[in-house]
Order: structure tokens, then sequence, then C-alpha cells
């Protein structure tokens, strides 16, 4: 199993951006995923969730009104689409497998680093 996570840049204030995450070794339609982000100097914050095989997505209150989640079956690629990125958006994005029995994050790709700057 492998996460490969593209797409991180810097950005200026009410950007947009669109981060991917290729997986191998399962498929996005069968097991749940996450997107989680650490800024410097903080802990992990849960950014959105896909749960393809029952068609739902859920999005923090963070970035709710500004944040897509999207799924590429024939690419395996989750996307997030994210736009007015404000400074405190700023941080290592991560996509993460959740296990589909125990509800944890069992895979996690190596990050991709978004900065939010003029």
């Amino acid at each position: 199993v492998q996460l490969v996570e593209s797409g991180g840049d810097l950005v200026q204030p009410g950007g947009s951006l669109r981060l991917s995450c290729v997986a191998s070794g399962f498929t996005f339609s069968d097991s749940p995923m996450s997107w989680v982000r650490q800024a410097p100097g903080k802990g992990l914050e849960w950014v959105a969730s896909m749960y393809s095989f029952i068609n739902k997505i859920y999005y923090s209150d963070s970035v709710s009104d500004r944040a897509t989640l999207t799924l590429d079956k024939a690419k395996n690629t989750v996307s997030l689409e994210m736009n007015g990125l404000k400074s405190e958006d700023s941080a290592v994005y991560y996509c993460a497998r959740v296990n589909g029995v125990g509800g944890y994050y069992d895979y996690w790709g190596q990050g991709t680093q978004v900065t939010v700057s003029s």
C-alpha cells in the first residue's frame, strides 16, 4: 500500500490550490480516506474525509465552505481543491487511508507542503 501526495505550493492569500493523492495497493472506491494537515509547531488537524462506497464526504468547519473533494476512479486519485486560501491554511497536507475495521489511519503519504503568503 502506498499513498503519494502532490500539488503543494506557495500561494498568495485568496488563491486556490489542488492537492492530489494517488493510491496503490488498494482502491479509494473501497476504502475511506482523509486529508489531514499539520501546521508548524501544531498538532495534526483533520481536514476532510471521503467514504466513496457510501457516497459520503465530510469537511472540517475550517474548510467546509472552501474545499471540495473529488475522486477519479480511473486514476485512483483523490483531489482536494481549496479556494480562498488563508495564512492559517499553511501546513503539510497528508492523505491517509482509514482502516475500515478500526477507524484509524493505517497508511499515510509523505505529505505535501502548502504555504499561503504574500
